[in-house]
């Protein structure tokens, strides 16, 4: 294998730990970057996956010296497995943003982050007071008119390179978006478009709307003034609306203007505000309809769908916003907190003001994928966890939930193996909602080696099918998708 396109990227030495733990080791800096390499293969792919999974996440966890303080800080890395029928390549790219640039220029750190603070007093009210903030693009991805973008939610989309993963720089959309363009775009296809949300921060705190069409230029549809210095991480889609839950966060303004903390240290949840259910239509966005209902969290959407004068959505809730805390302890974990989020449907009437809400499945759960987007699906797949201890650390299983009857089928990959967002991929004859594959990415905590195991959506205790591996661990990512060959 080459290492004349590949450098090492690796500041620090493998953890330590009982094996029960051995997901740890992935949170370490990327030992190496390059294009794409054969991958071992490992069972046999099916004949009909062609096409390349792309996945993001932190890949860089320090900077000269300093740890950052969240896992959402990292600098982001863009992962990419291409699959012809029978074998697999794989890629891996640092995003090589304006902001990592400048602190390799200065040879020291230079920004403060969601949970990292500031590496002065003096540079944390510069950067408060001037909105300076380091795009990691750390989130997501977005394909969008045969193009590659990494997406960090506070920040302008970065484009990559599809087919080498170098990157472009960042991009306002032909001047689309104003300030930050989320990390959670959502496809609707009977409109033949995606459409995505940025939270502008200032005298009053703003939320854009944004459409991309197959075909055209993206636009800004509109704005939607928030209720105060929240935070919105995802929102969803129909087919003729936009819904957000913007929960009973609240910045605290003035210690981030003046570098006090950091953003993370400065949200405090509210809870007797109650969290506000936004329905903005989607041909008439001026005409919103909003009401507060008992406080709760999400971070992810399942789907939506209209149901007459009914708007149904799928989502993994929360009670409130300590989920938060698990996310940055298990940057160091395991975790003191545990993780345990459950899929649940609401049903709103926004015209009456209503909202209703039950769990549909108690297992605990994140990273929800479905088959078909904007549409009423019968199967979630998600990350899940095994018990209550497990749901300290990494995701050990990838289930299936039935909605309808609630069934949950869940299954490990092996021992020691942390399964990440399962992404759903049809068979190219497939006719039915789960006919076709699941895709995730793997660390295996044993071998300290990632693949992408290839798993039956319709008989999940297979177990995997195939996997295609990497001869490196990559560090867990959050979010990706699928691009058809």
């Amino acid at each position: 294998m080459s290492t004349s396109a590949a450098r090492s990227l690796s500041e620090q030495a493998p953890a330590t730990g009982p094996s029960a733990h051995a997901w740890r080791r992935a949170f370490r800096d990327l030992p190496r970057e390059h294009g794409f390499e054969p991958l071992r293969v490992e069972g046999r792919l099916p004949d009909g996956l062609r096409g390349t999974l792309y996945r993001n996440g932190p890949a860089l966890f320090s900077t000269f010296g300093r740890r950052y303080g969240h896992w959402f800080d990292g600098d982001g890395a863009v992962s990419a497995v291409r699959f012809d029928g029978g074998g697999a390549a794989g890629a891996v790219k640092i995003v090589e943003s304006v902001g990592l640039r400048e602190e390799r220029r200065r040879r020291r750190p230079h920004y403060p982050n969601y949970g990292t603070p500031a590496p002065s007093l003096w540079r944390g009210l510069a950067a408060g007071l001037t909105a300076d903030l380091k795009n990691t693009a750390n989130t997501s991805v977005m394909i969008w008119q045969g193009r590659l973008f990494a997406l960090l939610e506070a920040c302008r989309p970065t484009e990559l390179s599809i087919e080498e993963l170098s990157t472009l720089g960042e991009r306002d959309l032909d001047g689309a978006v104003v300030a930050a363009f989320s990390a959670h775009p959502h496809y609707v296809p009977a409109r033949r478009a995606a459409y995505n949300f940025g939270v502008r921060y200032g005298r009053r705190i703003e939320l854009d709307l944004f459409e991309l069409p197959d075909a055209g230029a993206a636009r800004r549809l509109g704005t939607v003034t928030l209720p105060g210095a929240t935070m919105i991480h995802d929102f969803i889609a129909t087919e003729r609306h936009l819904v957000f839950f913007a929960p009973p966060l609240r910045l605290q303004i003035f210690r981030q203007l003046v570098g006090l903390g950091t953003f993370g240290d400065n949200l405090r949840w509210r809870p007797e505000e109650g969290t506000e259910v936004i329905v903005v239509p989607i041909d008439a966005p001026s005409r919103v309809r909003r009401f507060t209902v008992p406080a709760f969290y999400q971070w992810h959407f399942v789907t939506a769908f209209e149901r007459g004068d009914e708007l149904v959505v799928d989502y993994v809730r929360f009670a409130d916003f300590a989920s938060n805390r698990w996310l940055q302890e298990v940057l160091d974990g395991p975790a003191r907190s545990t993780i345990h989020g459950t899929l649940h449907r609401a049903v709103i009437d926004a015209a009456a003001g209503r909202f209703t809400d039950e769990e549909r499945a108690s297992v605990g759960c994140e990273f929800p994928r479905v088959a078909r987007p904007a549409q009423q699906n019968r199967f979630v797949y998600v990350a899940a966890h095994s018990d209550e201890e497990a749901a300290r650390g990494m995701f050990d299983r990838v289930a299936r939930v039935d909605l309808e009857r609630g069934a949950v089928e869940s299954v490990a990959l092996g021992p020691a193996q942390y399964p990440s967002e399962p992404v759903f991929v049809r068979r190219p004859d497939g006719r039915d909602e789960d006919d076709g594959w699941l895709l995730t990415l793997v660390y295996d905590g044993a071998s300290d080696t990632s693949g992408v195991a290839v798993l039956d959506a319709r008989d999940l205790g297979r177990g995997a099918i195939a996997r295609a591996w990497f001869d490196h661990h990559l560090p867990f990512t959050f979010h990706g998708n699928f691009a058809p060959a």
